[in-house]
């Protein structure tokens, strides 16, 4: 099997449809939802004749993707967030990168940045605004964290962002 591009942990609307408005740009991608049957059902129906990789445990959800490994994670934000970015540390090479999709709270990213970029993991975490359908169609993004691992990522998300005359609704914050 090839490696995938991008992988989406979570599978609640959000994380589908950001999972699929990144495979419909080009990038193929993993996905992996702690309930089986969430998984199970996004790939008899939405994910259908897509390049998506379903995995049913984040070793084989982690080994599935090209290094560096980009993962976004739309959990609930706060204590669940963490919970993933502890079972994932161990499982991840150094310059892979976490994104924290979930609209966490400012402390949380400046604490999860200065914590991982200090063991060489790269993390964004990043405002997704526009609701079900921006996730799908394209959203405005506000990632922060380093600027390297905004630019490490700025290709996949410049594509999958709203497009407006004057550009993708995305930029480094």
């Amino acid at each position: 099997m090839s490696k995938q591009k991008f992988g989406v942990i979570g599978l609640a609307v959000m994380g589908e449809n950001l999972a699929l408005n990144v495979e419909r740009n080009g990038f193929p991608i993993s996905v992996y939802n702690r309930t089986r049957s969430k998984t199970d059902e996004f790939m008899k129906t939405r994910a259908v004749d897509k390049n998506v990789f379903a995995a049913y445990s984040l070793e084989e959800f982690v080994q599935s993707l090209e290094r560096p490994r980009r993962i976004l994670v739309m959990v609930q934000a706060g204590k669940a967030v963490d919970a993933v970015i502890e079972q994932l540390k161990p499982l991840l090479d150094q310059d892979d990168m976490i994104i924290d999709g979930g609209n966490s709270l400012y402390d949380d990213t400046e604490r999860r940045t200065k914590e991982l970029e200090a063991t060489g993991l790269g993390f964004v975490g990043m405002g997704v605004s526009g609701g079900e359908e921006g996730a799908l169609w394209g959203p405005s993004m506000m990632p922060g964290g380093t600027e390297a691992s905004y630019r490490e990522l700025e290709p996949i998300l410049t594509k999958i962002a709203a497009q407006v005359d004057d550009g993708p609704c995305v930029t480094f914050i």
